[in-house]
């Protein structure tokens, strides 16, 4: 499976044999869990849940089904050892699928769900959620909604509090004319924590940075907030080059430090821009300048940090073809 060639085929012959081991001791600031690299955004979906109002035939090679199995020879080419899948679809039917995919699954080593923020009884159903250790994460698909303002609603907050309190991270997948709303839930929230999903999809294929440069560095400006380093590639031309992404990269790393970007694959959507191993193999490019510490810490130990991975022992991925 490469890129825009991948068929709705599975090979009979092929089988993967993922195997984890769970332990309980308390992580040092540097072993061997901090070193392993996490995909710390993907996603699975099977089209016959129906509830991805935005997946249509439209979308070519994405009208499929994509699970574990598809995404293992990516994480064994590439050395990764963990992941965390993220919703697609803003049902919680979605999150209790995610959740029991992620418990068979042992390289993902947790969930980013979703919840109705604006429904009254928000908090209860975070609580519930939460009770599952596997959960790490909610997102709302703001980015969907038709009202820019939502993310103001005051009948979020009592669902925004819950977060806080909860130490779970609120996925911000936001467009750019979303930060300067998505600052303000900052400042009412001053230990929430947030990861903005795909750089908040700068302007890449219009060669613009403002005013996207301004708000992330306004929002990086707090140290509660980390971003992903994902999803650049589909907001770019179809024959995007390094050096197109380079100034957006470039930015975010200035504004939030190695230490608080994360690298994500956002797989099979990257199949749309080129696949997973040219995005991968970009990134390696694009960071090449930092120390070999700081790209450890974009490609596993910054998520591993927020997301709490660190109670699981890296992943050992044997494929087998016959």
């Amino acid at each position: 499976m490469q890129g825009q060639t991948r068929k709705c085929i599975r090979k009979s012959g092929a089988e993967f044999c993922l195997m984890a081991q769970y332990r309980h001791a308390t992580p040092t600031a540097r072993n061997h869990d901090s070193m392993s690299r996490i995909d710390a955004h993907h996603h699975f979906w099977r089209i016959a849940r129906g509830d991805y109002g935005w997946l249509t035939p439209a979308l070519g090679t994405l009208y499929c089904d994509f699970e574990p199995a598809d995404l293992a020879p990516h994480l064994a080419r590439h050395a990764i050892d963990r992941t965390i899948v993220v919703q697609a679809a803003p049902t919680k039917a979605e999150t209790r699928y995610l959740l029991e995919t992620a418990r068979a699954t042992p390289f993902v080593a947790g969930v980013v769900g979703w919840v109705d923020f604006a429904a009254p009884g928000a908090p209860g159903v975070i609580d519930d959620l939460r009770s599952d250790p596997l959960l790490v994460g909610l997102r709302p698909m703001v980015q969907d909604i038709r009202d820019d303002d939502w993310l103001l609603d005051p009948s979020l907050a009592p669902a925004f509090n819950t977060l806080e309190a909860s130490r779970l991270v609120f996925d911000a997948l936001v467009l750019p004319r979303h930060l300067s709303r998505l600052l303000t839930v900052i400042e009412r929230h001053p230990a929430l924590r947030v990861a903005i999903d795909h750089g908040a999809k700068p302007f890449i294929r219009e060669a613009r940075l403002d005013p996207w440069r301004a708000e992330i560095r306004a929002i990086a400006s707090h140290p509660h907030t980390m971003c992903k380093l994902s999803g650049l590639v589909t907001e770019a031309t179809t024959d995007w080059t390094v050096a197109q992404l380079r100034p957006y990269v470039d930015h975010l790393l200035a504004a939030f430090g190695p230490a608080r970007l994360i690298w994500g694959s956002d797989w099979p959507v990257v199949n749309l821009a080129g696949g997973y191993d040219r995005w991968f193999e970009a990134t390696l490019t694009l960071l090449e300048h930092l120390t070999e510490s700081e790209r450890e810490g974009i490609l596993g130990g910054n998520a591993a940090r927020l997301y709490g991975c660190n109670r699981i022992d890296p992943l050992i991925i044997v494929s087998m073809h016959s």
